[in-house]
């Protein structure tokens, strides 16, 4: 019996969910044993050419992680949507736009001037950007063309289903690829983790208030917090309120709060709007030089609250693109 064809692409990313995938330890053993590998740029050599050669709709799925920022990697997500019956967000960055998507709070231009010109460590004389082509001894090279934005996946194709975290735990992965082989899929567009917020099973949970109020915002690199506490009982920032779980509690384990990357549940739009709008109420006090004494304690709250959401969010617009 032939076996299903399975891609898997890497765009704008850290690489993390490629180690995800090796994560699977024996388990891989299985999904190789099932499926035809028939790209995977980062473990084995293939070619754009075998891929545009291949039938339309003739891989069974692609797992394309990262997200869109180069006009290479709006060209292969595009191609592996033609050339899928199913493709997978796999990964934050994919699936919302992740840490990359902050890049979107300024313009191409100002990040270029930043990199290439303004930092100290940079010796740049000439003012040279990027550029499209360059010329080698073997002729004109063509380049990838960095985008005004970063996007999301769904943004710039359709995307069957969303495997999310910073980096997709294994037994989440193993689930959704034994859930393809099977075919027993939930309905398109379905996030495949827990449809409930972070704090639903979070491990600290019993020691949250019923009426939780905070006075000040602490910083969990300048502070100690016990290892059974709420971190927002205790005025740390934790998104645990506004993301879905199924991450394995990975983080909160570590003594560290919750940053949102499994993105938030169906029935919230905007992860870190949901998260400002509940974190604004939970500060005991009427008085407005004190409330913008703990606003301000906040640092880099578009950062912070919308660490790995923010390419998606409602807001598009963050800067003068003119």
């Amino acid at each position: 019996m032939t076996k299903p064809k399975v891609a898997f692409y890497w765009c704008a990313s850290c690489g993390g969910c490629e180690e995800a995938v090796i994560d699977l330890a024996e388990d891989i053993l299985k999904v190789v044993d099932a499926v035809d590998i028939v790209l995977w740029p980062v473990a084995m050599d293939f070619k754009k050419s075998d891929i545009k050669a291949m039938a339309d709709g003739s891989i069974a799925v692609s797992f394309i992680n990262g997200a869109i920022r180069t006009s290479e990697q709006d060209e292969w997500a595009k191609l592996l949507r033609k050339k899928s019956g199913l493709v997978v967000a796999f990964g934050a960055c994919s699936h919302l736009g992740g840490i990359p998507g902050l890049a979107n709070l300024s313009s191409r231009q100002n990040l270029f001037d930043t990199v290439y010109i303004n930092t100290p460590t940079v010796n740049n004389p000439d003012n040279v950007f990027p550029q499209t082509s360059s010329i080698v001894a073997e002729g004109e090279l063509e380049l990838p063309e960095i985008s005004e934005e970063v996007r999301a996946l769904n943004q710039v194709i359709d995307v069957d289903y969303y495997l999310p975290g910073c980096a997709p735990p294994p037994n989440l992965i193993m689930d959704a690829v034994m859930a393809i082989l099977s075919g027993n899929l939930p309905e398109k567009g379905t996030v495949l983790a827990p449809d409930k917020s972070l704090c639903d099973t979070c491990p600290r949970k019993e020691s949250k208030p019923d009426k939780l109020k905070i006075s000040s915002v602490k910083r969990i690199s300048m502070t100690t917090i016990p290892d059974d506490k709420c971190f927002l009982a205790e005025g740390i920032v934790c998104l645990g309120p506004a993301t879905r779980s199924g991450c394995g509690d990975r983080c909160i384990n570590a003594n560290m709060p919750c940053r949102g990357c499994f993105g938030p549940t169906k029935a919230v739009q905007d992860q870190g709007a949901k998260f400002l709008s509940g974190f604004s109420s939970l500060f005991d006090s009427d008085n407005e030089t004190a409330i913008n004494t703990f606003a301000e304690s906040v640092i880099d709250p578009a950062g912070l609250f919308y660490m790995f959401s923010l390419a998606s969010s409602l807001k598009t617009k963050f800067h003068d693109r003119s």
